[in-house]
């Protein structure tokens, strides 16, 4: 830096760039307060203005990146600044390169809402395992806001929407002003204390942080995080935050999206309903056509008991048959036998008595066991017949007993079972008959055979 109080004269440069080092180490984090003027803003993005009070004026620069975090300036605004005040050394221009930007008195309300953030934030009123999950298909939604509010047009729209049949309740209660925070209150403690309502929406539109205000109020912040229903938070624009938002159970951008997330879609709803009917018709068609297709198979393999008779009656038969048959073969292979030892002896001119006397006797005892096996095969076959016999249903019905169906086929078994005019069909041993009952169970025995 040059000697400032040498008698040797500085050069323009020189000059500029003392005034630029004594401003920057001595006006730093200063804000500054006025009127913006003579706005421009350039194709690169960066804002170009003049700040103003009633006697006197500073150039301000605010690049591109600093200006996208800050809501668009227009002419006239009363903001405060703050940023590096310096010397545009080319031009020789004091001038203010801004890094923050605020609206003009609200610096007071920041530091307000910070402090209060952090206390209640402390204090674990944010935390999010106090967080509930929003009913997934609530009953009834509940609405602080103002009547007149723009906002509670667009969620009723939202909620007509979505969910047409789903009944509202209104708490009504003022959203700006010095009486809004003690309204806020009531409202929300007379939803929770009620119960009427599964979740509960609080909002209001989008607006300054003045306006706003009332949802930074401690005791609204704390009426929400009170509340005995699950609070959805949708106050302002997207950008905008307030203590409600976090003592909320849920936090959404606008009150239109809010609505969103209370209510379920009723046209997504019947969307899954349809999926879940097609697929319940598909499986209850399945079950049909698999139980249809074991009935059928169980039918052909049902026979009638006489078709059972029948094959054993066969059987025996077959078995009587083939008996004989064997005892027919056993007596030839006998006879052919006796032919040959005939024949043998023949040719050895027996010439004793004794030998005669020995064909003799085994030719009776072979006449007399070939009786005897036959009689006991005949004697066995008439018993196996005797005892199927007695088995016989047919044997049963020439006792004189009878079998009663009704129209599906099935025996009755139970008198008090019968109706009066109801249709029978008996099986006696000789032919059917079909009958109707002429009186009612008190006496079963009377039938009408016309």
């Amino acid at each position: 830096m040059p000697d400032l109080f040498s008698d040797a004269a500085l050069s323009v440069s020189e000059l500029n760039a003392a005034a630029k080092l004594l401003l920057e180490e001595h006006f730093s984090g200063l804000w500054v307060a006025g009127e913006v003027s003579n706005l421009t803003r350039a194709a690169s993005g960066h804002y170009y203005f003049s700040l103003k009070d009633a006697r006197a004026q500073v150039r301000c620069a605010m690049f591109k990146g600093v200006a996208q975090r800050f809501a668009a300036m227009k002419e006239g605004d009363h903001i405060e600044v703050r940023g590096r005040i310096s010397i545009y050394e080319a031009r020789g221009e004091f001038q203010i390169t801004v890094n923050e930007v605020r609206v003009k008195g609200l610096g007071r309300l920041y530091e307000a809402y910070e402090q209060l953030k952090a206390a209640l934030q402390a204090e674990g009123l944010f935390a999010a395992e106090r967080k509930r999950p929003l009913p997934a298909h609530p009953q009834r939604i509940g609405i602080v806001t103002s009547p007149a509010a723009a906002a509670l047009r667009d969620v009723l729209s939202t909620l007509r929407r979505r969910a047409p049949d789903l009944p509202v309740i209104l708490y009504p209660a003022a959203v700006q002003g010095a009486e809004a925070a003690p309204q806020l209150v009531r409202a929300v403690n007379a939803a929770s204390e009620r119960g009427e309502c599964d979740v509960l929406i609080v909002c209001r539109g989008g607006g300054s942080i003045e306006d706003l205000w009332p949802f930074n109020e401690e005791a609204v912040v704390r009426a929400v995080a009170a509340c005995r229903i699950p609070v959805v938070s949708g106050v302002g624009h997207e950008t905008d935050f307030t203590l409600t938002d976090f003592a909320a159970d849920t936090r959404a951008p606008t009150p239109t999206a809010a609505a969103e997330l209370a209510a379920p879609d009723r046209a997504t709803l019947l969307h899954r309903l349809a999926e879940a009917e097609g697929r319940l018709k598909t499986a209850a068609l399945y079950r049909y056509q698999d139980a249809a297709q074991r009935t059928d198979w169980c039918a052909r393999q049902l026979r009638h008991p006489r078709q059972k008779l029948d094959a054993q009656r066969a059987r025996v038969a077959e078995c009587a048959a083939r008996l004989a048959a064997a005892a027919r073969a056993c007596l030839r292979l006998s006879d052919e036998k006796l032919s040959r030892q005939n024949l043998l002896l023949q040719h050895a001119r027996p010439d004793t008595a004794a030998q005669t006397g020995r064909l003799n006797a085994f030719q009776t005892a072979l006449t007399r066991n070939a009786g005897v096996l036959l009689a006991a095969k005949k004697q066995r076959l008439e018993k196996q017949a005797a005892l199927l016999d007695a088995v016989s249903p047919q044997h049963i019905l020439a006792r004189g007993f009878s079998v009663v169906r009704n129209t599906r086929g099935q025996v009755v078994r139970d008198a008090a079972a019968l109706k009066q005019g109801q249709t029978l069909h008996i099986t006696f041993a000789e032919g059917e008959a079909a009958v109707r009952v002429s009186s009612d169970t008190a006496q079963p025995d009377l039938f009408d055979f016309s």
